[in-house]
């Protein structure tokens, strides 16, 4: 049986998450194109593809080694991949499956050009757009026609769409800086057949992309706190949980944990504590050492004795993800199998 702390998934539930993501991309027109950062593990990819998606998403090369490794075939890889032994490891990679690749400047399309003009292959690369989220991305609906036609003419790549990381608001206005893009790229006599979108929060308006082909979505399969606080998923839609035991109460409104920020991460984004604990909704975790968590009961009923283990959701499960070498999956009969996060750790 399990020790505490760890993660662990209730795969009736990670199901549920990955038909629904599916049924709402149907709905839309869309085919999905799941990331696999947030669960890591082609164990679920393959779920994923079995649903119906068309490929998958990673954010590293190493993350994408690993799926290929695993027998995931269709692979995109939305990062600029920058230095001659990344690429180098990308032009094997594309050798063991279809691999697309974005960019976002003539830098790293012509690093990607160097290493694929004689590679025997041409690679596939999306034009990463930024519509309004402020990360990376082209900075306008010009500049995305301006790369595309230096990628289209270099030697060893193919111009293969637009890809971006929207807001999570004014879809509209997403979908109008993409069709404005892709217009003028077929203007140019260009052809433009993806234009991928992504997103979890935005899942229940995934119509609003009219102009997209597919969407990715990462956090969707486990869902965490983070998604409850902006209405995405309930309690009930989170597959994933840290199991922790309460190993002192030094007053009657204060438990401690074992479990702390290498176990739940010391992420906030924008919420208060450190995680929802199931059984206390009411009661907050208000603070993380490395192996401590401080929680706060309140005015909450609930009295844990210590030795209770207890059932958190994490406020941001990717990470969460990333900080456990192995997860225990419970099936529909309760049985707990133990399977190790295969692409944990892939910084490169």
């Amino acid at each position: 049986m399990f020790d505490t702390p760890c993660l662990v998934i209730d795969l009736p539930v990670v199901d549920e998450n990955i038909a629904r993501f599916q049924k709402h991309a149907d709905a839309a027109g869309l085919q999905t194109r799941p990331h696999i950062k947030t669960h890591k593990l082609p164990f679920f990819a393959k779920r994923q593809i079995a649903a119906g998606a068309i490929g998958i998403t990673c954010q590293k090369t190493g993350e994408a080694e690993v799926m290929a490794e695993g027998g995931l075939q269709d692979i995109l890889l939305t990062y600029n991949v920058i230095g001659d032994a990344k690429l180098d490891r990308l032009v094997a990679l594309a050798k063991k499956c279809k691999l697309s690749v974005t960019c976002d400047n003539s830098t790293v399309a012509e690093g990607l050009s160097a290493h694929f003009a004689n590679a025997g292959i041409d690679l596939t690369v999306l034009v990463e757009c930024d519509t309004g989220a402020g990360r990376c991305g082209v900075q306008s609906p010009i500049a995305a026609c301006e790369l595309a036609s230096q990628i289209n003419g270099m030697p060893g790549l193919r111009f293969g769409g637009l890809m971006t990381y929207p807001p999570m608001d004014h879809s509209e206005n997403v979908d109008k800086w993409l069709a404005d893009a892709k217009k003028l790229i077929q203007a140019a006599g260009i052809a433009c057949p993806v234009v991928s979108t992504g997103g979890t929060p935005n899942m229940d308006t995934l119509g609003a992309f009219k102009h997209a082909t597919e969407h990715r979505a990462g956090t969707y399969i486990y869902n965490d706190r983070s998604l409850i606080a902006r209405g995405a998923c309930g309690v009930e839609d989170c597959a994933a949980v840290v199991k922790a035991t309460v190993v002192s109460r030094p007053t009657k409104t204060r438990a401690i944990i074992d479990a702390g920020s290498k176990a739940l991460s010391s992420d906030l984004l924008g919420l208060e504590g450190f995680g929802m604990v199931r059984e206390a909704p009411d009661a907050s975790i208000v603070g993380l050492s490395e192996e401590h968590g401080i929680i706060e009961l309140g005015d909450s009923n609930w009295d844990p004795a210590v030795g209770d283990i207890i059932s958190i959701i994490p406020n941001h499960i990717c990470v969460v993800s990333n900080l456990f070498p192995t997860i225990w999956v419970k099936d529909e009969n309760g049985e707990m199998t133990e399977m190790p996060v295969a692409a944990r750790g892939m910084l490169r």
